[in-house]
């Protein structure tokens, strides 16, 4: 029996994705959207969407929202459903700022407004409703590029404008300013720099590994139990290694090299990232259609030749795939260093569990979390340019 038949006539022809990102929009609606406090670290008061300005304010709002979330119902109109997630979004914008505005008067000095469960809700349903209709469009890399920028473009020209500044989490960013400034060079060092390295290391290991069987296996095996230690334990063993090192090359201090802080750090991440690169370049050289490397070898090429000329570029697509995962998880694994006085946004995030300021938490979660996204789907579309053959001619 066929899906269509078995669908009630009333809910044919909507998503189903659509009408769950509805429900749990309607839903989230009833949890506190955002909650004011006498000051950073003391519990607040929890405010539903429609008390936390005039009805003026409110009312607006909560109306494009729920029409923004309807647009995500239609099944065949994937450009409309996008449309309606990016109007939900523009919903919550307006209500998170005007309800900041409104709930600051008159609220003492040292007050905070923050985001609540109910916005961080309503947050990833219309991101989630978007990811889906966009899924459903199936944009070519370009397109998805646009989009990438235009996201962006659009975030910037938001937190530039001064909107959110009324929020807790943007009068600890202006105190911080300078600070966050260092703090992203410093994560952004850390986690390109240790993939250029794993980079480096990586590809070369892995064509050794892919022309030598049996140090394939030595190989992988041991990039495979460095793997399996725990980030934290990782960061650990590092420092007294990196100290002892420092202790009897005394050159390497006047490096800037020392136990604790970058350097540990960055030899963590390194460590971590030789697995990805190595396996994937295994796997890519190895993907590498046989009959193609015969008419190479046919047509006279050294083996060296072949390996630039025709292994790599098939193989291409399996090598950056790796470098996505090495990217995205340094990106996240960076954060662990400001434990040990690494920097990054980890800073802000050990600082705020010290003090109990879940607004410092999330000004240094929050980057993270965008610049992983970001660098994923920057590598998916690289990842898709790499691929010679088309899907449909496969």
């Amino acid at each position: 029996m066929s899906d269509t038949a078995t669908t009630p006539a009333g809910l044919r022809g909507l998503s189903p994705p659509g009408l769950l990102f509805a429900v749990l929009g309607a839903v989230s609606l009833l949890l506190p959207f955002m909650t004011l406090r006498a000051n950073r670290i003391v519990a607040g008061e929890g405010l539903p969407a429609w008390q936390i300005a005039e009805p003026g304010i409110t009312l607006p709002g909560l109306t494009v929202l729920a029409l923004g979330l309807a647009l995500g119902l239609p099944a065949s109109r994937p450009a409309l459903r996008l449309g309606g997630a990016l109007l939900a979004l523009a919903a919550l914008i307006f209500l998170l700022t005007n309800g900041a505005t409104a709930l600051m008067q008159d609220a003492g000095d040292y007050a905070r407004v923050s985001p609540a469960s109910g916005f961080w809700c309503l947050l990833a349903v219309t991101l989630l409703l978007a990811a889906d209709a966009l899924a459903q469009m199936r944009p070519g890399p370009a397109l998805r590029a646009v989009l990438l920028a235009g996201a962006l473009g659009a975030l910037w020209a938001t937190l530039a404008s001064g909107l959110l500044s009324e929020l807790s989490i943007g009068i600890e960013y202006a105190s911080r300013a300078s600070g966050f400034a260092r703090a992203t060079v410093r994560h952004l060092w850390l986690s390109l720099g240790s993939l250029a390295v794993a980079a480096a290391i990586g590809f070369p290991l892995g064509i050794a590994c892919h022309r030598v069987p049996a140090m394939r296996a030595a190989t992988l095996a041991t990039l495979s139990f460095v793997q399996t230690i725990p980030s934290l334990a990782m960061f650990g063993i590092m420092i007294p290694l990196l100290g002892a090192l420092v202790t009897a090359l005394p050159a390497l201090q006047a490096m800037g090299i020392a136990g604790i802080g970058f350097a540990p750090a960055f030899v963590a991440l390194v460590l971590y990232s030789l697995l990805p690169v190595v396996a994937n370049t295994v796997a890519g050289l190895d993907a590498a259609p046989k009959p193609a490397i015969e008419a190479a070898r046919g047509m006279g090429l050294t083996p060296m030749q072949r390996l630039w000329q025709v292994e790599l570029p098939l193989g291409l697509p399996v090598l950056l795939a790796g470098v996505r995962i090495v990217l995205v998880q340094n990106i996240g694994l960076a954060v662990i260093a400001g434990l040990i006085g690494g920097g990054g946004y980890g800073t802000f995030v050990f600082q705020g569990l010290n003090q109990t300021a879940t607004d410092l938490i999330l000004l240094g979660a929050l980057p993270t979390v965008l610049l992983a996204m970001v660098a994923a789907i920057t590598m998916d579309i690289l990842v898709d340019l790499s691929r010679r053959t088309p899907e449909h001619a496969r």
